[in-house]
């Protein structure tokens, strides 16, 4: 009889699910979604599906063969990895794209953190943000069947237009590969059903977002309005796939019921008051680097363990409270505050130079707009309402300054007037817009500009802002899909609606100043 003792470490408890039975039972789950993505976009969809998962499984092979470790790329999880960017991944993205954001996913994500089990965020979603941030600007190209380039759903409700939900249920309108709502329930439910997943998570992130949503959305408990959201922008992929990863996720009931009410705070924070329609992934991430935090405080309370005898074994009942915070945590409280204060001293020393060539280019732009004029008097109504929101019908635009510009003989040459629009895609822009005396808009001149280089920027092109010159309307209306032909009508830039309302919104805003408060109508 062999009486040998068999020493390990733990867990000790073992199941007949290994790591790669659910690794392929979540492939499967995503197939319906992927399914659903390329018989919409085509064979430019698989492509991009290949080679995404290609790339995710050859780069962990490779990894394993190369630093001689065991061949854990057979478990499936790299698959899953390539799979879930792919479906992330607009059908019009290049396809050195998938294949950087995977090989980023998996060597620098997953390999160097140790592999399987020791990355401290989701490696898709890594990998999707590593593509956001290097080629933001063909990340946010969609372009549906016929090849326009058109806003996501998304887009659209950010800028008021109204949306499709059937369509966006099934997945046949602009967006992501992955897209289907239907499908990826399918998928979802079903893991759920199995056990695979926590429920937890993801109906804690839905409830949250939700929730959110109805409460500083704007238009209250509407069904439309909150179905839409929540089939837009990759939730219903987050909540399901993404957020309820096993290695980046709280290991408690009640900790994975925070870390989802967390991520569903923050995508729906995100989505009202953040400058990119399509910011989930980021909750995500964001959600992983607290779950460290949220394990060493949500803890499972031991059978028969009182919380007393935990206190008194520990020696947390006899410590005074400042001795029980960690000290990476008081480390990094002093650091953040000394930075602070670093950053507001220096803040301090160049905040009149800052100001002087703000002031020097805010003049350059009124003197573009009127260019008759050789001085310009501020017009003191105008500072009075920069604090506030202007108006109800511009959106969050704000007033900044208004001047009205002489000529050499003293006479009114025009009016420039400052305009700030909070709601381009990309933040704040700014822009002057110049007045003639008798109503017509000479020119508009960008002070504040930072959209997607190559899309959004195009509106501080000739063919883009030269619409405004010398139209003498109360109101401009923007033209998505161009083919302009009245005198108010304005041909916004392809694929850059939000840019292109914003700026729309703060010449209007500027008109209507100088209708209402300039000439007095």
């Amino acid at each position: 009889m062999n009486t040998a003792l068999n020493l390990s470490s733990g867990p000790h408890v073992r199941d007949r699910w290994t790591t790669r039975f659910i690794m392929h039972v979540v492939c499967l789950s995503l197939l319906p979604a992927a399914a659903v993505g390329v018989a919409v976009y085509g064979l430019r969809a698989l492509w991009i599906i290949l080679v995404s998962v290609i790339t995710a499984v050859g780069t962990e092979f490779l990894f394993d063969k190369l630093l001689h470790k065991p061949d854990t790329w057979k478990d499936g999880s790299a698959m899953v990895t390539g799979l879930m960017l792919a479906l992330t991944l607009s059908p019009a993205t290049p396809l050195y794209e998938p294949f950087l954001g995977s090989l980023f996913a998996i060597l620098v994500v997953k390999c160097c953190f140790g592999g399987l089990g020791k990355n401290f965020i989701n490696p898709a979603l890594a990998g999707r943000c590593f593509l956001l941030i290097s080629f933001s600007n063909s990340m946010t190209k969609y372009s549906l069947v016929d090849g326009v380039t058109t806003a996501t759903p998304v887009e659209e409700l950010a800028n008021g237009n109204p949306v499709n939900i059937t369509e966006m249920f099934l997945g046949l309108s602009n967006g992501v590969i992955g897209s289907s709502i239907l499908a990826l329930l399918a998928g979802g439910l079903v893991l759920w059903a199995l056990d695979i997943i926590h429920g937890q998570i993801c109906f804690s992130v839905i409830g949250a977002f939700t929730l959110f949503m109805a409460l500083f959305g704007g238009q209250g408990f509407d069904p439309h309005f909150l179905a839409a959201h929540l089939c837009g922008g990759g939730v219903i992929l987050g909540a399901f796939f993404m957020a309820t990863d096993y290695v980046t996720s709280p290991v408690t009931r009640l900790g994975q019921t925070v870390y989802g009410i967390l991520i569903g705070v923050l995508g729906a924070a995100f989505r009202i008051f953040g400058s990119a329609a399509d910011s989930f992934s980021y909750s995500i991430i964001i959600a992983n680097l607290f779950v460290p935090l949220i394990d060493t405080y949500i803890v499972s309370k031991p059978y028969a363990f009182r919380k007393k005898a935990i206190q008194l074994q520990s020696g947390e009942e006899t410590k005074p409270f400042f001795k029980r915070i960690p000290k990476p945590v008081i480390a990094l409280t002093a650091i953040a505050l000394l930075a602070g204060v670093a950053l507001s001293g220096v803040y301090s020393m160049t905040k009149e130079t800052i100001d002087d060539q703000n002031r020097k280019k805010a003049w350059a732009a009124y003197q573009a707009v009127v260019p008759q004029a050789v001085s310009f008097e501020e017009i003191p109504e105008a500072s009075e309402k920069s604090d506030d929101v202007y108006g109800s019908d511009f959106g969050r635009t704000y007033l900044n300054e208004a001047v009205v510009g002489k000529d050499a003989s003293g006479a009114t040459a025009g009016y420039a007037i400052s305009v700030t629009c909070a709601e381009a895609y990309d933040g704040n822009l700014t822009l002057s817009v110049g007045i003639s005396p008798d109503g017509a808009v000479n020119s508009i001149a960008f002070t504040e500009l930072h959209e997607t280089p190559g899309k959004g920027s195009l509106c501080d092109d000739p063919k883009f802002k030269d619409q405004f010159n010398g139209r003498s309307v109360s109101s401009f209306r923007l033209l998505k899909d161009g083919g302009s032909t009245k005198e108010d009508e304005i041909d916004g830039v392809s694929g850059a609606t939000i840019s292109s309302k914003a700026v729309i919104n703060a010449v209007n805003a500027a008109l209507d100043f100088y209708q209402n408060s300039i000439r007095g109508e």
